[in-house]
């Protein structure tokens, strides 16, 4: 794959729409321990957190966005979930006390899972389901009920 410095070397990159983008940055910066990598205007920002990044978009749809090409401006509505963003971080017990000292609402506190995984879930500020996942252990997927699909390689 080609490099650009215009955008985040991640394969996989959610684009999250809130009403306003540099509060919403602020506030996963704050909270979440994103950092903010580009700006784009007052419409758009990129934030990385880890190896992983995001793009905080404007919503509503605005005349510059063709929202009907790109699905953006199609903001969360409280209670319904159409998608979550799942975080690998080291320290989900560090992360979660960080996230709830800073205002994100607590939706599962820190679990440990037979998947060998310690997970917390909150909301931010949008609306926006967010999963923090600290891996525990090293389990076989079939040690607890998943099929491997496919291999390495």
């Amino acid at each position: 794959m080609r490099t650009n410095r215009s955008m985040p070397s991640s394969t996989v990159i959610p684009v999250l729409v809130y009403p306003d983008v540099t509060e919403a940055v602020d506030w996963l910066c704050s909270a979440f321990g994103f950092t903010e990598r580009l700006r784009i205007g007052s419409h758009r920002s990129q934030l990385t957190v880890g190896d992983g990044s995001i793009v905080v978009a404007a919503g509503p749809p605005r005349p510059e966005i063709d929202s009907k090409k790109t699905k953006e401006g199609r903001g969360s509505h409280r209670g319904e979930t159409s998608h979550s963003v799942m975080v690998r971080v080291p320290n989900v017990d560090r992360h979660f006390a960080r996230a709830k000292n800073r205002g994100a609402k607590i939706l599962q506190p820190p679990t440990d899972y037979p998947f060998g995984e310690r997970q917390y879930t909150a909301e931010d500020l949008g609306g926006h389901t967010w999963t923090f996942s600290q891996s525990i252990a090293d389990v076989d997927p079939e040690d607890w009920g998943g099929t491997v699909v496919t291999t390495g390689g």
